[in-house]
């Protein structure tokens, strides 16, 4: 069990008997405690979370407090890493509506202009090359031909897009949004990748669908493609149609993820297998019609 008061005592920011208040956050997903805090003192509110993967790495690298929140202190308990952000008060995007999505946007645009082909932070934080190993691995179980024929069309692309800072991650509750503005959080995984991988996440998984974890409407989700590249691609020679042709197979990435994890642990009767099986197919055969990608007779 996590010893809170233990933690506290090694930061600098935090006085034990300054503090108001403290409560987990809890999983958007099964409603289980996070281990990560909201901490209320006498004057302000923070945020504490155990650190995972290349957080602090990414943290350290890549962001300065806008569009994501500011990094405060860390410190090192008994061999785990924890740190203290700035708490940000805002809505997730579980149940988007268009203004919230255009500040998620414009979160996602000011971040990834900035760091737009940085060479010199390729190997910071999640990097390409252990991107790919992962990417490379989900490719292995999807057992149909169709699929795994558009899948390479994938890496392929995915080895010679653009790179930038990438949240690789970027589900709907990984977006706080107010009247300011929005933050991106949990950055667990995140590097300079191909560029649309952070959108394709945010999209993927949604639905225009009553009670759907991830509620966006058919129309958002145009505009946030459309939007996407008129504010950020359309003055760095990236034709529409290219464009057009990477985030549908970016998406298609997206709909594999439940596919492999059913037949790699051979659970074929899960929900989310067929689901997301019959979103791929059926991506592929609209994108073979309707885009310049063809996933046939190439």
């Amino acid at each position: 069990m996590t010893d809170l008061k233990h933690i506290i005592s090694k930061l600098v920011i935090l006085h034990p008997d300054q503090i108001i208040d403290i409560s987990p956050f809890k999983s958007v997903e099964d409603g289980e405690d996070y281990e990560v805090w909201s901490i209320k003192t006498k004057s302000q509110k923070y945020v504490l979370k155990k650190a995972k993967n290349y957080e602090i790495e990414v943290y350290s690298s890549f962001l300065d407090g806008i569009s994501a929140p500011r990094f405060i202190e860390s410190v090192n308990v008994d061999g785990d890493n924890y740190f203290i952000t700035e708490f940000f008060d805002g809505a997730d995007l579980c149940s988007c509506d268009r203004q919230s999505l255009k500040k998620a946007l414009d979160a996602l645009i000011y971040l990834q202009n900035k760091f737009w082909n940085n060479n010199s932070l390729f190997n910071a934080g999640y990097s390409f090359e252990k991107s790919l190993e992962r990417r490379i691995e989900r490719g292995k179980f999807l057992n149909d031909s169709r699929l795994e024929s558009a899948y390479s069309d994938y890496l392929s692309l995915y080895k010679s897009l653009p790179k930038t800072l990438c949240h690789d991650d970027l589900l709907p509750f990984n977006v706080l949004v107010n009247d300011r503005g929005a933050m991106l959080i949990d950055w667990e995984f995140a590097g300079i990748l191909p560029y649309p991988t952070s959108l394709a996440r945010l999209l993927a998984h949604t639905e225009e669908k009553d009670g759907a974890l991830f509620f966006m409407r058919d129309d958002d989700k145009a505009f946030a493609i459309d939007y996407y590249y008129e504010n950020l691609l359309s003055d760095k020679g990236i034709p529409r149609e290219e464009y057009d042709s990477a985030i549908s197979l970016f998406l298609f990435y997206e709909y594999c993820e439940w596919i492999m994890l059913g037949n790699k642990y051979e659970d074929a009767d899960m929900e989310l297998y067929a689901k997301y099986l019959a979103k791929a197919s059926d991506h592929l055969s609209k994108i073979s019609l309707n885009s310049g990608y063809k996933t046939e007779n190439k």
